[in-house]
């Protein structure tokens, strides 16, 4: 009998609800509704449109509802480190904001003035990123201390969710790990670091592991959404990058990396204990949590967010690119060597100008089109890849022989190229939908349906097609 899960998948761009079906030790996903992720911009700062969001994902499951009898798990996972603060009624205390909204400028210098930066890195071997939960929290201290004084919980944005479907508040070890203020070797919150900062530790959630069953799905929202039974709602592996990496389909024994490509492109590899040293702190890498306490030694790189964002500016200019048009572009542009420095661009608006201007600055061929400042984005993606490489090797003292590209990046068969040519690895693109499975398989572990990693990982092999590709000459 198939065992059917409902996958809610929540990127920074879009949302779906995917049906998961596993029967005979295979996986078939089929998407029930799509949704865009459009943040919100006010006076004060950038939103995420959180109760839009959870509208959509009632309507998912709604279509999840209609398509079968019966659902064996829910599950929510999100991009990292942002969050809401709820009161002691239950009530969501504000909006959650953005990670680019810019509140957070600047921060990091305030926050290793009183807690030295190899401080926080030897607590928390997060990298300095700027986005991160630390940072905002701190910025809400700083700014409205009394927001803080209210606060009864906080839940970071899958943990949001699953309070709205479930009244249960907890957060979820793997979305908890991107926050830096959670402590890999301990396996708990750093409060201690909190406090330092002047911030009270009271209002975190009981942590839980990746297949936890939090409950069934309150009843006034079964009801609303048409359901004949209250499924029950489980901690998947919250951070959609960790969903992602539990569904790469790697031998067990093989020498692998990973690239979760999407709006960012998450390269790491999966160890047994986390790298807390000054090589790792200099380099800037991070150790986050992954499925069954799996540690992710990872580099978060600005990935195809930079094209999203050349579209965004095109298309105020009335020119509308689909991203096959632009790839199919940038492939008849051919090499055009331009290389750029991807963090240069990690804020928003006039991405095609800019990189036009960055060109001229330094002295390379400046792209004179769409497709070849598609191309130039590409190539610089594939440089950065094979330095996050050589980094890895470096750190871990291990060869890696295969890259794994997951994600829906691992449809864009140039960028596919690009990083063998470049990185002189061989590799592995798909499932475009690892984290959907990942998510759903998650799942399927807390239900006792699949026994460990190892069987879900041969899961994914049996289930999707994967393209090799080699590097060339």
């Amino acid at each position: 009998m198939s065992q059917r899960y409902l996958a809610l998948d929540l990127g920074a761009e879009s949302g779906r609800a995917m049906l998961a079906s596993l029967d005979s030790r295979k996986l078939e996903l089929a998407e029930l509704h799509r949704w865009p992720n459009t943040p919100v911009q006010l006076p004060d700062g950038l939103y995420w449109d959180t109760f839009r969001l959870f509208h959509e994902i009632s309507e998912g499951i709604r279509a999840a509802g209609k398509a079968v009898a019966h659902l064996d798990g829910i599950a929510i996972d999100t991009w990292g480190v942002d969050f809401g603060l709820l009161g002691a009624d239950g009530g969501i205390l504000a909006n959650p904001r953005h990670y680019r909204d810019p509140r957070t400028n600047g921060l990091s210098a305030e926050v290793f003035a009183i807690a030295p930066k190899h401080e926080v890195f030897q607590t928390t071997g997060i990298q300095v990123m700027e986005i991160n939960s630390l940072y905002q929290l701190f910025s809400i201290h700083r700014e409205s201390p009394g927001l803080l004084d209210a606060a009864a919980k906080l839940l970071f944005m899958p943990d949001l969710f699953n309070y709205f479907l479930t009244g249960v508040e907890c957060s979820e070890r793997t979305i908890a790990s991107t926050s830096q203020f959670y402590n890999p070797v301990s396996g708990r919150f750093a409060t201690d670091l909190l406090r330092r900062l002047g911030i009270t530790a009271s209002f975190l959630a009981e942590l839980v592991d990746p297949g936890t069953q939090l409950g069934e799905i309150l009843p006034y929202l079964a009801e609303h959404c048409g359901l004949s039974q209250s499924p029950n709602v489980f901690a998947t592996a919250g951070h959609d990058t960790a969903s992602a990496v539990a569904a790469v389909p790697a031998e067990e024994n093989s020498r692998w990396c990973y690239i979760s490509s999407g709006t960012w492109s998450l390269m790491g590899v999966e160890l047994d204990a986390p790298v807390i040293n000054e090589a790792c702190q200099n380099a800037n890498f991070t150790n986050e949590v992954g499925v069954g306490r799996r540690i992710r030694l990872l580099k978060n790189i600005a990935g195809l967010w930079l094209l999203q964002e050349c579209r965004r500016a095109w298309a105020k200019e009335g020119k509308e690119y689909t991203y096959d048009e632009l790839i199919q572009q940038a492939e008849a542009a051919g090499p055009i060597g331009s290389v750029i420095d991807l963090d240069a661009f990690a804020s928003p608006g006039r991405h095609p100008e800019r990189i036009c201007e960055y060109c001229r600055q330094t002295g390379q061929r400046v792209p004179k089109d769409a497709g070849e400042t598609t191309r130039v984005v590409l190539h610089s993606l594939a440089v950065r890849y094979k330095e996050v490489l050589e980094t890895l090797e470096t750190l871990t003292g291990r060869k890696i022989d295969v890259i794994h590209i997951v994600g829906g990046g691992s449809r864009n068969r140039l960028l596919n190229q690009l990083a063998a040519d470049v990185t002189g690895r061989r590799v592995v693109a798909g499932p475009a939908e690892a984290t959907a499975a990942g998510n759903a398989l998650t799942q399927a572990m807390g239900n006792g349906d699949v026994s460990s990693l190892d069987e879900l990982r041969t899961i994914i092999r049996h289930s999707f097609g994967v393209e090799e590709f080699r590097p060339r000459d």
